[in-house]
């Protein structure tokens, strides 16, 4: 447990282009060293400049950080709250030299993924490394006068997350055309390459997302939205928006192909939950809102898709209050993604 008090949020993100001409030196700095092709990042840039060049992400980012500085002042903290990518401006390494500047040797890093494995988690460990090591370098008092980023723990299983997913489901639901009549409840994540997914946690991402679905389908069961919390009887759980060789195996099955599968067996609607989204991602508006959509139609079925959680007012009184709990050092400290310095959980879920 720390001594002194945190001063400051880090709010760290994946980043996203907001013109056109950033789209293609954005996509670069994602994929450098993982050998995609330029054919395929031209195709990815054709879903940004179908929204004007921007990517949703960095407006949506900072309305949750407005109501995240409510939340902390309605709780009595006083903390500037700055903002870091990973992957484009502005970037956490320039943004940590500032807070240093700005006298900040205390932060919290709030990433805004729920979830464990490599890419939730241990990937935003190794992001508040890198910006420590750039400090260092810019800053040459940071060597003698150190600072201490703690990440804030994964909140994939935090209750209000789960309720305000329900309560996004229930709105998708109740919008269907037929809202008296029974829709498929399908959940939806990235995928991921099933090696990926094995190396970190043994599967812990994937096994994350299995139970919070079904945590959410919980909460729904007696809407009559769903009949229980068996995956593949009462709702399903699908994975969305690979990049990968088709001879790399990801994490199946992929959510056009099973609402093919759905409507083929004669389902009528469908309500598609993002539950790996925390707010709307390219991958959500395009693959959900455009091609899946589109899919819906031409196979004649019903089509309903769930608001993220993003500016549900508990989720940010959730990230607010995950905040509060770890401000004066306390917390739990063991908590899976909690861990200091880009070290990586101190659980060991994430290395």
């Amino acid at each position: 447990m720390t001594t002194e008090s945190f001063s400051a949020v880090l709010f760290l993100s994946f980043g996203g282009p907001e013109r056109a001409d950033e789209v293609t030196p954005f996509l670069e700095n994602v994929t450098r060293g993982r050998g995609v092709p330029r054919e395929r990042l031209d195709e990815v840039a054709e879903h940004y400049y179908h929204f004007g060049g921007a990517s949703p992400i960095n407006a949506l980012n900072r309305a949750m950080i407005e109501a995240l500085r409510r939340g902390l002042q309605a709780r009595g903290r006083d903390m500037p709250v700055y903002f870091g990518n990973r992957n484009w401006d502005p970037y956490v390494e320039d943004v940590l030299v500032q807070m240093y500047r700005d006298g900040h040797r205390q932060i919290l890093v709030l990433a805004t993924s729920a979830w464990g494995g490599y890419s939730g988690c241990k990937q935003y460990h190794e992001d508040i490394g890198r910006a420590i090591a750039a400090l260092s370098e810019r800053e040459p008092a940071a060597k003698t006068d150190p600072v201490l980023l703690r990440k804030l723990p994964q909140f994939c299983s935090e209750t209000a997350f789960l309720d305000a997913e329900a309560d996004a489901v229930r709105r998708a639901a109740a919008s269907l055309p037929g809202a008296d009549a029974p829709a498929r409840l399908v959940f939806t994540a990235h995928s991921i390459p099933t090696s990926a997914d094995e190396a970190v946690g043994g599967g812990l991402y994937s096994r994350q997302v299995a139970e919070a679905s079904t945590a959410v389908a919980r909460r729904l069961a007696a809407d009559g939205i769903v009949a229980g919390t068996q995956i593949g009887r009462d709702f399903d759980q699908v994975w969305q928006s690979r990049s990968g060789p088709p001879q790399v195996p990801w994490l199946e099955p992929d959510i056009a192909d099973h609402l093919t599968a759905l409507a083929e067996r004669g389902e009528q609607q469908v309500v598609v939950a993002p539950i790996g989204f925390i707010s709307d991602h390219l991958e959500v508006i395009w693959d959900l809102d455009n091609e899946l959509a589109e899919l819906a139609a031409d196979l004649g079925l019903g089509y309903a898709r769930a608001d993220t959680v993003g500016t549900d007012p508990r989720f940010t009184d959730l990230l607010a209050d995950l905040v509060d709990r770890y401000a004066d050092g306390g917390g739990d400290l063991d908590a899976p993604g909690c861990g200091d310095n880009g070290a990586g959980c101190r659980s060991g879920c994430c290395g």
